[in-house]
């Protein structure tokens, strides 16, 4: 009887979170491009008034221009802590590729 009560109370708990994460909608982090050859070079990077970090083991993660709905659209840069063993941000860089220009993603270096 108690088992069937929690089998019960599980499966509301389930139907409830599936109604209410319905209308959730899940975007994917910001991306880089991935698709064929960019034929419009980017153009300069921005500056960016970097500041103070929030806190200790911030690094700076540059911006750079991604190619977004047909034109290239500034990422703006931001602080964030490198994955243990890192300590190097590489940033993201356009490269002749096809005729055009493909964007290497940006990483971390040991």
């Amino acid at each position: 009887m108690i088992r069937a009560r929690g089998l019960k109370a599980a499966a509301a708990v389930l139907a409830l979170a599936s109604v209410t994460l319905t209308g959730c909608v899940v975007a994917p982090a910001p991306g880089y491009y991935e698709g064929g050859p960019v034929m419009v070079a980017p153009p300069a990077p921005q500056v960016e008034v970097v500041g103070v970090a929030p806190g200790p083991g911030y690094l700076w993660v540059g911006g750079y221009w991604n190619w977004v709905g047909g034109r290239h659209v500034w990422v703006p840069g931001r602080w964030d802590v490198p994955p243990r063993g890192y300590h190097t941000w590489v940033g993201h860089r356009w490269v002749p590729y096809r005729g055009g220009y493909r964007l290497a993603p940006g990483h971390w270096a040991r």
